[in-house]
């Protein structure tokens, strides 16, 4: 992953505490940008967007999910579905915005379907950007294929057993130091938060229209971003939500699911000039 400069903290939450990677600039601008990972990742996900955002003026927080990589969380599988996340995000985006700081809040992937369910259950942000995410449960596709697969290998044989089933699939296709994290951290991740994340994924419903209301009546500024080649949620259904909210859009050159880990740059080029206009403008 990208060094940085962002220190390690921990983020008290209703039911415990979370760990975090947090970035705080020398001539801040007022505003925090609060950065939601997926299925299966972590704040380590952001890396290489942490100190160019902290440059910029911007406060980072890039977080673990309950129960990823670092977070311990809950010991049933309904609490990691979208809404319940939400309302612990939401909580912790009340207690940064009772700083007087303005809350830029990013999803990623499922982390979008959290952040939206956060933004339902009130949370005072600015601006909501929803990274390769999609309007409900993921399509049908290779990704959901592994998922109907592997969860009850899952089940009945453990964590260990889905770890040496991915490896064998994916080959050695990522550097060595990288394959070794996302091992660890999988590994280090809660069993019951995995199983209940990939059940809320497959089965989370359509809330654009609900969300777009949400939006409009509290003045959320709101932007659709995606990687050209997302193999998720379909180009052209992210591009028919962002109609549907209102929203802006933006297509990520040279990137599939993961424009922060894939092509960061291009990501930031879109991010820093959407969040200092929304912030202006506000």
């Amino acid at each position: 992953m990208t060094p940085h400069g962002a220190s390690r903290v921990q983020v008290t939450v209703p039911g415990g505490e979370l760990a975090a990677l947090r970035a705080q600039p020398a001539e801040p601008v007022g505003a925090v940008a609060v950065l939601v990972p997926g299925y299966t990742g972590s704040k380590e996900d952001f890396c290489a967007l942490l100190d160019p955002l902290c440059n910029a003026g911007l406060s980072v927080l890039a977080l673990d999910l309950p129960g990823q990589h670092e977070s311990p969380g809950p010991d049933c599988e309904l609490e990691y579905y979208p809404e319940p996340l939400g309302r612990t995000i939401a909580a912790l985006v009340a207690e940064l915005a009772a700083d007087g700081d303005r809350i830029l809040l990013l999803g990623h992937s499922y982390g979008g379907l959290v952040t939206r369910a956060a933004v339902l259950a009130g949370a005072p942000v600015t601006g909501l950007v929803l990274l390769d995410s999609g309007p409900g449960g993921l399509p049908p596709g290779q990704r959901r294929e592994l998922l109907d697969a592997t969860e009850p290998v899952m089940r009945d044989q453990g964590i260990e057993t889905v770890q040496r089933l991915l490896e064998a699939r994916d080959g050695s296709a990522e550097p060595s130091e990288l394959a070794a994290l996302l091992r660890a951290r999988f590994l280090r991740s809660s069993t019951v938060g995995l199983l209940g994340m990939a059940t809320g994924i497959r089965t989370e419903p359509d809330r654009v229209t609900e969300l777009a209301t949400a939006l409009r009546t509290r003045a959320i500024s709101c932007l659709v971003v995606f990687g050209e080649s997302d193999d998720a949620w379909p180009v052209a259904l992210q591009r028919d939500m962002a109609d549907r909210l209102g929203a802006a859009v933006a297509m990520i050159p040279d990137a599939a699911h993961s424009p922060a880990i894939e092509n960061p740059q291009a990501l930031l080029d879109v991010l820093l000039p959407t969040w200092m206009g929304w912030l202006t403008k506000g």
